[in-house]
């Protein structure tokens, strides 16, 4: 039998506010342990917790960029269980009345475009961080990400496939990462993803029992572990067993989805309107206000870049995946008005020096600037393309300029006839068997001779004035 696999995906983002979503504590990370604490986010008695109104605001920028409906009225709830890194033991989060629903964003895969759905976004306080003893049976809690605001998307369970779900995250992360709301870093935990999936026969309308997967933290743990767990079931199905709806964890070493429990219910928590917070009221001008500071999002950019610059949807959707990476490439294209030369320099090049090093395109050792100058320098026959690379990698070590580079270590193209006719004919008279062989019909030789007229002046001569002296002299 053929079956389906129905994918919702949760998504929680911490937000880029200096303080927590109730109190005045630091959200910043990395600090020690329980330094970033105070007696509202560690629960004791008798404080009150007061809304951060960044975080509403941020939150209603997420809202406006994947087309939701922003209530004008929404209300905070106590979200009731017991674990060690909950101090107050309930979680301040929105139940019946999130403050957000009903938005959808499009996703591109394989050129093909897929609306998905978002049912709801609310905002909601961070649990604190348990840290095991790799030998001993104990556990450290660290309480300073408690407190730290939170905002989840819940998407509807549109996706269909593993690389649906890390293509519509990707562009979640892209979206936040627009507005300046969540650095989406996932190693850190600042973007977080749990996963709910059940498989059906295909042609089907009925939803088959689902298990919410955990522990991933990297687009490709996602696809992995959801990979996994759709053949699982459909295995489990086939050979006459039923899907338990429980809680899974995904095993990066291993490969696979373990149990971890029995998959809660919302009765279970008990979820009640908090006492100790009103009713959070949004009027229409602030969100029109929100509404006007708005960056231009992915989705947008891509489209002008394809229309406006003419480059394939691959560079566009590639170079609008982070702000900061479109702004560069734009950068270059004002000092260079050559967008697809621009375009394979920016993906090949610079992003491969970047991913050496581990840097973000912020970090990059060659301004949008350098880059143009290097790029005209190629476009007037200074230099070579070969040569550029050598010149770009010498920029980025030391962050000199290419016309710098270039006269230290005589590295400008030779573009002399006369002097490239003298070459080809030492090279010529020192390999007088392969022009035999060339004229007696092998013209695959003809790339040999190329390559040792370019090795003879060190990659100086002009390839495209050797190609037509070459073919002249033979």
């Amino acid at each position: 039998m053929t079956y389906e696999a129905i994918i919702g995906l949760e998504v929680h983002a911490q937000l880029l506010t200096r303080t927590k979503i109730f109190c005045g504590c630091s959200t910043e990370f990395g600090a020690p342990p329980n330094t970033h604490t105070c007696p509202v986010c560690l629960g004791m008695p008798g404080v009150l917790p007061v809304l951060n109104r960044k975080v509403v605001e941020y939150t209603i920028r997420m809202a406006l960029a994947t087309n939701c409906t922003i209530a004008s009225e929404s209300r905070f709830a106590r979200k009731n269980y017991f674990y060690p890194d909950l101090p107050k033991g309930y979680q301040i989060s929105q139940y019946e009345l999130p403050i957000a629903e009903h938005g959808y964003i499009h996703i591109q895969l394989n050129g093909h475009p897929r609306r998905i759905g978002i049912t709801r976004i609310h905002m909601e306080e961070d649990a604190g961080k348990l840290i095991h003893d790799p030998h001993r049976p104990v556990s450290a809690v660290d309480f300073n990400r408690t407190g730290v605001p939170l905002i989840e998307i819940v998407s509807e369970p549109d996706i269909r496939t593993p690389e649906e779900a890390g293509a519509y995250l990707r562009h979640l992360r892209a979206i936040l990462r627009y507005l300046e709301i969540c650095d989406g870093n996932m190693e850190e935990g600042s973007f977080r993803c749990d996963a709910n999936v059940s498989v059906r026969p295909a042609g089907t309308n009925t939803f088959g029992t689902r298990t919410e997967l955990k522990n991933m933290n990297s687009f490709k743990h996602v696809e992995n572990a959801l990979a996994y767990e759709i053949r699982r079931q459909e295995a489990l199905i086939e050979d006459g067993g039923e899907v338990v709806q429980e809680t899974r964890l995904w095993d990066p070493d291993e490969g696979v989805t373990v149990s971890m429990r029995g998959k809660e219910e919302a009765h279970d928590y008990r979820y009640f309107p908090d006492p100790d917070l009103l009713p959070l009221v949004i009027d229409e001008e602030l969100v029109e206000q929100i509404r006007s500071t708005l960056p231009e999002l992915p989705e947008a950019k891509r489209a002008r870049f394809i229309e406006t610059y003419g480059i394939p949807p691959y560079d566009a959707q590639l170079l609008t995946s982070s702000r900061a990476l479109g702004d560069y490439f734009e950068a270059c294209v004002k000092h260079f008005p050559e967008p697809k030369t621009v375009s394979n320099w920016v993906m090949g090049s610079l992003l491969a020096r970047l991913k050496a090093e581990n840097k973000t395109i912020e970090q990059s050792p060659v301004s949008p600037e350098r880059m143009a100058e290097l790029l005209r320098l190629i476009d007037s026959g200074v230099i070579s393309g070969k040569i550029a690379k050598t010149v770009f990698e010498e920029m980025a070590s030391s962050g000199n300029a290419p016309e710098t580079i270039i006269r230290e270590k005589g590295l400008v193209q030779i573009t002399d006839p006369d002097a490239i006719v003298e070459v080809v004919k030492q090279v010529l008279t020192e390999y007088t068997k392969e022009v035999s062989d060339y004229k007696a019909g092998k013209t695959k030789l003809f790339r040999f001779f190329v390559g040792q007229v370019m090795k003879a002046t060190r990659g100086k001569a002009n390839p495209k004035m050797v190609n037509e002296i070459l073919r002249k002299m033979l």
